[in-house]
């Protein structure tokens, strides 16, 4: 790794991963010039607890198949390997002890909402930019922002992109009913769901 290398993070449960994840890693990465974007699927969410998820070991595995096409896209297992919750400020703390010299936090406008609910904010600003999906025209001022977290204006980064009705829900119905959904996730990772039997009620 360089260490002059400017690295986009994304997280999710990736249940599964598809098209707009690949879209917004793309955006960011051309925008922000970052050298490499890493997918990181959550292991044990705490946001989502008491929901059914699919397999973490699944998960990744899903989102390594997503992303082998891209040589600037990479899959990573650290949040699967951590035991006990899934904290974003402690995959950001953990890259940033690899030597990147910057990191941007990858998420949608709807996250950035949400961020006062995150696990210490304040600190999470502090360990990365934020890279924020938005439609054109759409984004919040900084005044706004601040509103929400302190000094949260001056770390975002707007990646403008089209809305979309695509929904993680309606994909795995549509695995697990053994429909083709080829334009919305890439081959190996459909290939590699229905083979699991991943979405089969």
């Amino acid at each position: 790794m360089s260490p002059l290398a400017q690295l986009g993070v994304l997280g999710g449960t990736f249940d599964p991963p598809h098209r707009m994840h690949l879209t917004l890693a793309a955006a960011a990465r051309d925008q922000l010039s970052l050298d490499r974007v890493m997918f990181v699927p959550a292991g044990d969410p705490w946001r989502k607890a008491g929901r059914p998820l699919t397999p973490a070991e699944d998960r990744l595995a899903l989102t390594r198949f997503a992303v082998t096409d891209e040589r600037s896209l990479v899959a990573s297992d650290l949040e699967v390997r951590r035991d006990g919750p899934t904290y974003t400020l402690d995959t950001l703390r953990a890259l940033a002890a690899q030597g990147w010299e910057a990191v941007w936090f990858i998420v949608g406008s709807d996250a950035l909402l949400d961020l006062p609910n995150w696990h210490d904010p304040t600190a999470l600003i502090a360990a990365a930019r934020l890279a924020v999906a938005t439609r054109p025209g759409a984004a919040v001022s900084d005044g706004e922002l601040d509103a929400l977290v302190p000094g949260l204006g001056a770390r975002v980064d707007w990646i403008p992109l089209d809305a979309d009705p695509l929904s993680a829900t309606d994909l795995r119905a549509r695995i697990g009913a053994g429909e083709d959904v080829s334009g919305d996730v890439p081959a190996a990772a459909g290939e590699y769901a229905r083979r699991r039997r991943l979405y089969e009620r």
